[in-house]
């Protein structure tokens, strides 16, 4: 036995555990929108190269100056949801990226679509972890917890899935501006029904700020993602990006030294000696790197080797995003029976499995194949992340929930950029390789090879203008062959991060210091005891 952890003796309103099921279903609704603005906007990048004149450069900062400002933002945005109210830092996250929405939508020029994305980027690291630490704080008995952030998981894993659908949707329809107008009246309702059924809630212990701490990991988690950004597209030895991989580490590692002399640290870094916890966070960071890296690949081997739509496309990935919202719910009812490990485990060999069937596909392949392949992926997927994300939750008690929701998000920001930069890379130097072997044997000239070795999309347009059918074809194939070795790299990775769950993640959840209250009128529950060694 591990000893009695103290009885909570924080019981929850019975309104509020009465209608707990209803606020998931508004934490969901506020959740899908900044989940699904990190992927309606790559299907409108045609236009805005069209409408605003943006150069490649620009384009590339119009996607991640929202990731750059929402994952540098997520640590300190959670710890001021603890310290001052979750729904406050909720609601005003709405109104900030219903704010940043709009001002996106009307703006004239690339360097202003850049800032407004920046801006809608401090909404977003309000939102996020505010959604997950509300949910944990509503959510007490520890079934019902790991069963309410499965869905979330599920909602988290769909926004990922639908926005290239529904942004195809739109601009098939409409203008460019669509894909920002439609965040107004999604976050007006998510707004509007927080006010009623969304509870407040903040750490009790009232912590001071931690303005240093905030300072540094702001710059350091900024500073990283900077370098991991840049660095496809101005080379990993590139001065900038080296000084960016230097000022991160430089901060980060500060900001630990910092938080473990300060008396009043934002994160105990004490968090980190927890297996669970630990183990939890570094599945979900890998996890996303796998699945960013993937979409990032698919998307294009769809739409420019298929030759799809945006919302051809989009629609096709539905089994995906329908696999992930069927399974993720589903996987916290085995870990109640079976324990999440085995639970993890299983969904990374189902994730592994669906990448090195991935890495078999041909420039022909039918899309029922390749769909089917990704299914297999998409169910590892949402047996993984809802474990792993109740792991993280679990391990903490209530009063750090915010800041556990930040790690949480910052984990998934940080592997899925690391993804689509590592993998993209990889992908993108196989496949200058080959068309260079390609342009030779056709004699191309060297401005046609650079622009062909550029893209896919360069490619096909250097094809089209000199009426070559072969080169289109040939480029097709060489795409295909270097993504092909982008699932095998991640595939690898995940094989991997198996092998560091089933090493360190606990068969069982031990569970924070205190025993989550029990629904009102029942006996407290009590704690899941850790497994011994053997189990």
């Amino acid at each position: 036995m591990h000893g009695s952890p103290d009885i909570d003796l924080d019981p929850i309103d019975p309104a509020i555990h009465e209608r707990r099921w209803i606020t998931l279903g508004v934490l969901c609704l506020s959740l899908l929108i900044i989940v699904m603005d990190n992927t309606i906007l790559n299907v409108a990048i045609p236009s805005l190269m069209v409408d605003l004149g943006a150069t490649n450069s620009q384009i590339q900062w119009i996607i991640d100056s929202y990731v750059l400002v929402f994952a540098g933002l997520l640590l300190t945005t959670g710890s001021l949801s603890d310290r001052f109210g979750r729904k406050g830092a909720l609601q005003i996250g709405i109104v900030l990226f219903a704010i940043g929405s709009a001002a996106a939508a009307m703006s004239t020029t690339a360097n202003q679509l850049i800032a407004t994305r920046a801006f809608m980027g401090i909404g977003g690291a309000l939102i996020m972890p505010a959604t997950l630490s509300i949910l944990t704080n509503v959510f007490r008995d520890p079934r019902e917890r790991g069963r309410a952030i499965a869905i979330w998981a599920g909602f988290s894993g769909l926004g990922v899935a639908i926005g290239p659908m529904i942004g195809g949707f739109l601009l098939e329809h409409f203008s460019w501006h669509s894909v920002f107008w439609v965040n107004l009246p999604i976050g007006a309702l998510a707004l509007t029904l927080g006010v009623r059924y969304v509870p407040t809630s903040r750490d009790s212990k009232q912590r001071p700020l931690d303005p240093i701490g905030a300072v540094l990991s702001m710059v350091g988690l900024a500073s990283l993602l900077f370098g991991i950004i840049e660095g496809p597209a101005k080379g990993w030895t590139d001065d900038i990006v080296i000084a960016g991989f230097a000022v991160g580490a430089l901060a980060i590692a500060a900001f630990i030294a910092w938080e473990l002399y300060t008396p009043n640290p934002m994160l105990q870094m004490t968090v980190f000696k927890n297996a669970r916890f630990t183990a939890a966070s570094l599945t979900i960071t890998l996890v996303f790197f796998a699945l960013f890296g993937s979409l990032f690949l698919m998307t294009q081997y769809w739409q420019l080797v298929h030759g799809y739509s945006p919302l051809e496309a989009g629609i096709r990935l539905l089994p995906h995003a329908a696999t992930m919202m069927i399974v993720a719910p589903l996987s916290a009812r085995l870990v109640e029976h079976v324990g999440t490990k085995r639970v993890v485990l299983t969904g990374l060999t189902l994730i592994t499995t669906g990448l090195l069937l991935l890495s078999t596909i041909e420039a022909d392949t039918p899309y029922v194949v390749v769909i089917s392949f990704f299914v297999v992926m998409a169910s590892g997927m949402g047996m993984t992340m809802a474990p792993a994300t109740e792991s993280v939750m679990g391990s903490l008690p209530r009063d750090m929930a915010g800041v556990g929701s930040a790690i949480n998000d910052t984990t998934r920001q940080v592997g899925g950029a690391l993804g689509v930069a590592i993998i993209g890379s990889v992908v993108s130097s196989t496949y200058a390789g080959r068309i260079d072997t390609i342009a030779d044997d056709l004699g191309l000239g060297a401005a046609a090879t650079e622009t062909a070795e550029s893209s896919l999309g360069g490619a096909q347009q250097v094809a089209a203008e000199l009426g070559n059918t072969t080169l289109f074809d040939d480029a097709n194939v060489a795409f295909t062959e270097a993504m092909t070795n982008g699932m095998l790299l991640s595939a690898v990775i995940i094989i991997g991060t198996a092998i560091m769950a089933w090493k360190f993640l606990p068969a069982r959840a031990a569970g924070p210091d205190t025993v989550p209250a029990a629904t009102p009128g029942e006996r407290p529950v009590e704690p899941t005891l850790a497994p011994s060694a053997g189990d």
